[in-house]
Formats: C-alpha cells, sequence, structure tokens
C-alpha cells in the first residue's frame, strides 16, 4: 500500500517533466523558424476554433490551416493553433520557416520575449509542482520510517 504513495507523485512527477520537455521543443521549433529568415506568403485554407474541457470550464482556441508554395514549387500544408482570430479563410499571411524544414513553417510573428516569458512561467511553475511532489514523497518516506512502514 504505501508503494502507491511513491509511484503516484512519481507519474505525476514525470508527467510534468513530459510536459517541460514538449513546451521546450515547441519554443526551439519556433525559434528556429523565427531565426531562419525564410519566409513565405501562404494562403489560410480553413479557420476554425476547437474547445476542450468540456462544461463551464473548458476553454477555446483558434486553429489555422495554411499553404504555401517553396522556391522549389513544392505546396506545403501545415496545420497550427494559437493563432489570431483576425486570420480568416482567403487571407494570405506570412510565415517563416527553418531551411530545409518548410513543414515546420509558423504563422505566429516573431515574439522572442513573450516566448520566453512564457516558457519561464511554465518551467517554473512545473518546477514547483515537481518539487511538490519530491517533498510529498519525502514526507511519506519520513512517516513511513517512523511508523516502522505501517500507518497508524
Amino acid at each position: 500500500m504505501e508503494t502507491l504513495f511513491y509511484i503516484v507523485p512519481a507519474l505525476m512527477a514525470g508527467g510534468a517533466v513530459c510536459v517541460l520537455v514538449a513546451v521546450a521543443r515547441q519554443a526551439s521549433r519556433l525559434r528556429r523558424a523565427w531565426r531562419s529568415g525564410l519566409t513565405a506568403q501562404a494562403r489560410c485554407l480553413r479557420a476554425y476554433t476547437a474547445t476542450s474541457g468540456g462544461g463551464t470550464s473548458g476553454s477555446a482556441g483558434m486553429h489555422h490551416v495554411y499553404e504555401f508554395t517553396t522556391p522549389e514549387g513544392r505546396a506545403v500544408r501545415f496545420a497550427e493553433s494559437g493563432g489570431p482570430a483576425t486570420v480568416v479563410e482567403g487571407d494570405v499571411v506570412t510565415v517563416r520557416h527553418p531551411a530545409g524544414q518548410p513543414e515546420r513553417a509558423t504563422a505566429h510573428a516573431p515574439a522572442p520575449g513573450l516566448l520566453a516569458a512564457g516558457q519561464g512561467c511554465v518551467c517554473a511553475f512545473l518546477g514547483v509542482f515537481v518539487a511538490g511532489c519530491l517533498a510529498f514523497m519525502a514526507a511519506v518516506h519520513v512517516v513511513f520510517s517512523a511508523s516502522g512502514g505501517l500507518l497508524p
């Protein structure tokens, strides 16, 4: 039974680390696209709102599907979430992509300071969360050690 008090917080901390890795990858992908200097004009093929959570605590976010042509003549289509609500179907926007990887394009305007601030906030929150999980596990260890391995 006491292993449950170690496994659950360890899984929660592991999940938080996975989210942290995903956030770092996304931020790195955006930074590479912004720094590359390669741009193209893309047409918004579809704009829609996706909801998640449901009920009164659900959230909604804008999603867009863009398509552009590379200088080599290859058509590239990609979907992106978190775009501005002012972009609608048929609009032409500037997209940025890393060299040799047009499928990793983004229509988000460069905002490295905002990206760093958001990433820092997520890292701080998840760091505190993981520290809380570890503190809980340490407290459980102390309680179980003091009681001889059984709860009173």
